[in-house]
Order: structure tokens, then sequence, then C-alpha cells
């Protein structure tokens, strides 16, 4: 069984709807007794980082996703839920995230101005080609340069050994990473198509 994080957050519906097409048993849990259990964790998310992480703390979620990852569980961060993953946001000031992977989440915007980048603009809404580590299992059913489906205004940044997939979006935009059992994906398998569906296929295999 796979437990969905549920701590307020998350785009849970086109999430759920996808693992169900892929016949994959998944259940829908704030219960930090049911992610113990269960075999693998996904951690979805949308919107502000300081309130997310605040929230995933108040319900007792951010203590035990960080203990069943130590221990090697595969955990997979969705959006918001990969950045979280870092030790810490700049998202108007400076949060403290998971840990589970070195790094921090910084602006696109800002970043983009400091390489004087024109023409791209943020948020990063829509299509973009994925250029992947095509040895890392999460991507065993793609292949390099298909499109993903992006929404986020920040993105994770000095994290470069852990990074597995990338897209261009003025600069050079962290897609997915990784650390040991430990996967995050910028991009929303769930409204990538097939190709995402496959991504997600593929991580219920890890």
């Amino acid at each position: 069984m796979i437990a969905l994080a549920d701590y307020g957050v998350g785009n849970l519906f086109s999430l759920c709807a996808s693992l169900k097409y892929l016949g994959i048993d998944t259940e829908v849990t704030k219960d930090p007794k049911k992610i113990k259990e269960a075999e693998k964790i996904i951690l979805p998310g949308v919107g502000a980082f300081g309130d997310a992480i605040k929230k995933l703390e108040e319900c007792g979620l951010s203590r035990v996703i960080k203990e069943e990852a130590k221990k090697g569980k595969p955990l997979l961060g969705i959006c918001l839920g990969m950045q979280l993953l870092f030790e810490r946001s700049l998202e108007y000031g400076i949060h403290s995230g998971l840990g589970l992977i070195e790094g921090e989440v910084r602006s696109i915007k800002d970043d983009m101005q400091k390489e004087a980048r024109a023409g791209f603009k943020v948020p990063h809404i829509g299509w973009n080609r994925l250029d992947i580590d095509e040895s890392d299992p999460l991507f065993k059913y793609i292949k390099n340069r298909e499109y993903v489906y992006y929404v986020h205004s920040f993105y994770a940044g000095k994290c470069e050994e852990s990074v597995i997939a990338s897209s261009y979006h003025g600069i050079e935009i962290t897609g997915a990473c990784r650390r040991g059992s430990i996967w995050g994906t910028q991009f929303h398998p769930e409204k990538s198509g097939t190709v995402g569906l496959n991504i997600l296929k593929a991580f219920t295999e890890v």
C-alpha cells in the first residue's frame, strides 16, 4: 500500500485518480500509524512553503515522514512536496524544510534576473521538455526529452548532486531529484499524461 500524505495542501483528487487508473493500492491519510505501515509514501503539495511545512508539523506528519524516509522507505515528493524535502526555502522569508536532501528552494524570477534572462514568464506554467538521467529507475518507462507539466514560481537550487532531471525555462530548473530512496518531482506527474503515469508506475515498483 502507498500512503498519500494528507496535510491539507495537496492536489489529492488528480493524484488519487492517476494511481487508481494504474491499479495501485493507495490510502489518503493523515494518520502517522498508517504511514508507518505503508510500503511507500507520496508527499504532494500546492501553495506556499511556509504554510505547508507548518501544517505538516502541526498534524504530526513531519516527524514520521523523516523517520520512515531515513529508514529507507521509498518516498516521492511532488511539486511543493518535493520542495519540502530540502533543507530550507527562501519563499517569502526563510523557512526550514525536512532536510532530507541538501539544497534550498529559490525564486525563479530572482535567479532569472541575475542571469539577465528575458522572455520567460513566472510562474512557470505549462509543458516543458525533461532532460533525464536515463539510468534512474524512476524513468525506466519514459524517454529523454519527453514533456511534463509544471506549475511553480520557486525551484530547488544548490542541489547539483541530487538532480536527476531538469528543464530549461530561462534558467535550468530542477525537474526531479533523488537521494537514496527519496525522490522528488517539481512537475506534476498526475497532470503529465502518459509520461506522468509511467513515472508514477515506476515509483510504485522501486
